[in-house]
């Protein structure tokens, strides 16, 4: 594995080098122009006194800056591992990457003006029609592009069977996350009126989840500490695959001291079994927002579905672990 603080006229740092520069640009660009957006949002909660429901205008664009920042680095990176279909997959990221800098562009825009961005209904404000249409479209885009990049990793292999099996997991996972919010969001309207950080009254529709539509309670996050809150099972599942890709990463840095993981198949499981658990992890959350449950108030239930999942994972990674060193040490 390359390190990044290898110097850079090294053979190694050359070729790292030379693997970046092919990475996805314009992806690139927009979690440059997403991190930077978290760096202007921080300093704007710090300096505007300014809230919405409770929490700084700043706080929606900058979590929405940190999770594409993440996100379409990661695609930038996956792109450069197909080798079939690559060319749509290309132009595939290029839209996927315009149509959240609108999306973002948009919210931010709202947030400065010290209003709603998503499920604003006030007809009498120009600039709101105006980007009605960016938001709802440009999720519509998002989803699809990234249906799209799923369907094209899904048809070939992006790697070893450990990489390749979180790549895909962590693709199926996010494409999830983006339906879950976007399903609820379709199927439930909450008619109501809220003040803006203004202090005028605007009329909404939709809303997060069951309860307490506009979520708010939990730090940072402010999602709901009173009602189900579908931004929780869309966070979990969105950012799966860096979960997972994370977890490819330690493994393999593991096996140099353990036998028993150089086996790639042995890993593939490993990443495989961990998939599973975290994929039960965002059904519980996704079962827990759709009854109208925050978070951290879990009843009797969710926990028990909490408990089950996590002791199937453990089960199955102490099987796999247990199967895999037999066979090293029978080997």
């Amino acid at each position: 594995m390359t390190s990044l603080l290898e110097p850079a006229n090294s053979p190694r740092g050359t070729a790292w080098r030379t693997a970046w520069r092919t990475w996805h640009r314009p992806l690139l660009i927009c979690a440059a122009l997403m991190t930077g957006l978290m760096l202007v949002c921080a300093v704007g909660t710090a300096v505007d006194s300014r809230t919405l429901l409770g929490e700084s205008v700043w706080v929606k664009p900058m979590k929405f800056g940190f999770a594409f920042a993440l996100y379409t680095g990661t695609l930038a990176w996956l792109l450069t591992k197909l080798n079939k279909g690559r060319r749509l997959a290309r132009w595939v990221g290029t839209v996927f990457g315009l149509a959240v800098a609108a999306e973002v562009g948009a919210i931010t825009l709202q947030a400065a003006r010290g209003t709603f961005s998503h499920f604003n209904a006030d007809q009498s404000d120009p600039i709101t029609l105006a980007l009605v249409p960016v938001l709802t479209f440009g999720v519509l885009v998002i989803t699809i592009a990234q249906l799209i990049v799923a369907t094209a990793v899904l048809v070939q292999r992006t790697g070893g069977p450990d990489l390749n099996r979180a790549i895909r997991a962590g693709l199926g996972l996010a494409t999830a996350g983006m339906l879950i919010p976007i399903y609820w969001m379709v199927t439930a309207t909450y008619p109501r009126t809220v003040t803006d950080a203004n202090g005028a009254d605007v009329p909404m529709y939709q809303g997060h989840g069951i309860g307490d539509p506009d979520g708010h309670g939990m730090y940072l996050t402010n999602w709901s500490a009173t009602g189900g809150d579908f931004r929780v099972p869309h966070f979990f599942a969105l950012h799966g695959i860096q979960v997972l890709l994370l977890l490819t990463v330690a493994l393999t840095a593991l096996s140099a001291r353990h036998a028993w993981l150089r086996d790639e198949r042995a890993r593939a499981r490993l990443v495989g079994g961990i998939a599973l658990g975290y994929g039960g992890l965002v059904a519980v959350v996704t079962w827990q927002a759709a009854r109208g449950q925050s978070l951290i108030h879990p009843d009797t239930a969710t926990l028990t579905a909490f408990g089950a999942v996590l002791l199937l994972t453990a089960a199955a990674t102490v099987r796999i672990v247990v199967g895999a060193r037999r066979a090293v040490a029978a080997s």
